[in-house]
């Protein structure tokens, strides 16, 4: 999930300042429909939030080369969905002058938190049996679901998955979502790729019916020019634990419990007044739901 360089090229999307854009040809009805944000906090819950005021520096430690969750624009500077939703925490916990967001290698990211050069890591971190032993973990603060795209020229019978079994549908070989495939959808003729430039290439081509993918990388391919126009999202979005892990979250050495505690607080207000899903709909106007 790090060469986002290339994949951009390839679907035709290119990213601008705070947005992403599409690039030019792009025709309205190859967008897919941006669904709402799933709401992952409880509307009655109450969290118990922890006092910062005594905390002397809240670094947020992100890669450079994750868009559009974090990324240098063509200025130079990081932007992107975790830039901004680090600030809206910031806000919300009204510790704006402490906040700090710094960009490192994503190689260096545990090291570096660890090491006391950053107070959290916002950079595609999913929590983890391994990871929590040496970290802790805020709630998700976003999911990342698995989608099928189909040819439109696929004449299918219905606007379900189901209409999908004994269709040739696509998938990276040996990946969580090929497993994934095939447990759900067991009736799908499943077809192998190595790699998703070959797949997308069937899917465009019509040697395959449909696609199950990423749920970040298919929409900007469907929308983008790269596909010209082949394809639309179909059905889903699919979404499990077991298979696509729990989402997104910060992470944290926090020994005194503070921080997990303030922003999760954070996030479940900022999910409850809409700044997530304005946050979400900019960086991701194509949905992943």
């Amino acid at each position: 999930m790090r060469s986002w360089a290339a994949l951009l090229k390839l679907t035709g999307i290119f990213i601008y300042s705070t947005v992403v854009a599409p690039s030019h040809g792009l025709a309205a009805e190859n967008l897919p429909d941006a669904g709402r944000l799933p709401v992952l906090f409880d509307a009655q819950e109450r969290l118990p939030g922890a006092d910062l005021s005594k905390v002397p520096r809240v670094r947020f430690l992100m890669s450079v080369d994750f868009p559009p969750f974090n990324f240098t624009d063509q200025d130079g500077r990081l932007v992107g969905f975790h830039v901004d939703l680090a600030r809206e925490i910031c806000a919300q916990l009204k510790i704006e002058s402490k906040c700090q967001v710094q960009a490192l290698p994503f190689d260096e990211l545990e090291a570096a938190v660890e090491m006391g050069e950053g107070e959290a890591v916002m950079s595609g971190i999913a929590s983890s049996a391994d990871l929590r032993k040496s970290f802790s973990f805020t709630r998700p603060y976003i999911l990342l679901p698995a989608r099928f795209a189909v040819n439109k020229s696929a004449k299918l019978e219905g606007q379900s998955a189901a209409a999908l079994s004994g269709r040739k549908v696509g998938v990276i070989t040996n990946s969580r979502h090929e497993t994934m495939l095939k447990a759900f959808f067991p009736k799908a003729a499943v077809n192998g790729f190595d790699g998703y430039e070959p797949m997308y290439e069937a899917l465009k081509t019509g040697k395959i019916d449909a696609v199950f993918a990423d749920g970040l990388r298919l929409p900007f391919w469907v929308a983008g020019t790269a596909s010209e126009g082949c394809c639309a999202m179909f059905d889903g979005p699919y979404m499990s634990d077991r298979f696509l892990g729990e989402g997104f979250s910060i992470m944290t050495v926090d020994p005194e419990n503070k921080l997990v505690p303030a922003f999760d607080q954070a996030l479940a207000a900022l999910s409850r007044n809409g700044r997530l899903e304005e946050i979400y709909r900019r960086y991701f106007p194509y949905g992943l739901f």
